[in-house]
């Protein structure tokens, strides 16, 4: 069976649902059509050069070009970690813990299963390698970016409980053992769903492309099941990094709580 090829009507039929959103929402008064249109057009634009570029970087498939756009979704993705925390940690330590959580985790756990879990060759074929890198990078990105923004929030909001803790002596691990172990458990929150919800609430996405271009429903499965744990792994993984270097980055040489470190 060949995937069916959409045309400019099937996009305009599915882009009409969200302006009769928009426009619901309009006459409830919720104040979100704008954002709703901006990012509607900002996500076609967005996909549109994507697939402009792939497809030449699909052409080429060297090693180079594919090193490159791996760079460059690393360093927009330790962005997004940063913009979508309410108190991140001020300058580059912020944006930096973030990366470095990522590259740690969602690079090496992609080229571990482009090297010995799926059968390409080479085992940097863009059609398997970029794919792979940006579900893992999406979902390690969420983790990471809700595990640092609990870890600041509860630490400005717990602000004199952990000092009492100091003062009485506890170490700064000690005084910071729940702080952390909640924002791990903030970060994996969404991985957690994700894997209770497989196959019996829904069709993860990969799964359901596969299935819609012709594969059988059992391969289908086998791959799902298998960038699942790769996720799961590279969320939890880089949720306990960012956690301890975050936390660590909250007190100074001398374990003092330091809250100016926060943006306000």
């Amino acid at each position: 069976m060949n995937l069916y090829s959409l045309t400019p009507f099937d996009l305009a039929l599915a882009a009409g649902l969200v302006l009769a959103l928009g426009v619901i929402q309009v006459l409830l008064g919720l104040g979100l059509f704008r954002s709703l249109a901006v990012n509607s057009v900002r996500m076609v634009l967005q996909l549109l050069l994507v697939g402009v570029i792939l497809e030449a970087v699909f052409d080429a498939a060297t090693l180079p070009w594919i090193a490159l756009i791996a760079v460059v979704m690393m360093g927009l993705a330790g962005y997004e970690v940063v913009a979508r925390q309410k108190r991140a940690i001020r300058g580059w330590h912020g944006y930096g813990i973030g990366l470095a959580a990522m590259s740690a985790t969602a690079l090496i756990v992609t080229v571990l299963a482009l090297s010995f879990m799926i059968d390409a060759d080479p085992w940097y074929t863009p059609q398997y390698a970029i794919p792979l890198l940006g579900m893992i990078l999406g979902n390690t990105m969420t983790g990471i970016g809700l595990a640092l923004n609990n870890l600041t929030q509860t630490a400005w909001q717990s602000r004199r409980e952990i000092e009492a803790r100091l003062v009485l002596g506890h170490s700064v691990r000690e005084a910071t053992a729940e702080l952390r172990s909640d924002s791990m458990r903030a970060g994996l929150i969404p991985t957690l769903n994700m894997l209770a919800a497989a196959g019996v609430i829904s069709l993860p996405g990969m799964m359901t492309g596969q299935i819609l271009a012709g594969s059988p429903p059992i391969e289908a499965v086998k791959y799902q099941i298998l960038i699942m744990f790769l996720i799961a792994a590279a969320t939890g993984f880089g949720s306990l990094i960012a956690v301890q270097l975050g936390a660590r980055r909250l007190f100074d040489g001398r374990d003092r709580l330091r809250l100016d470190r926060l943006r306000r």
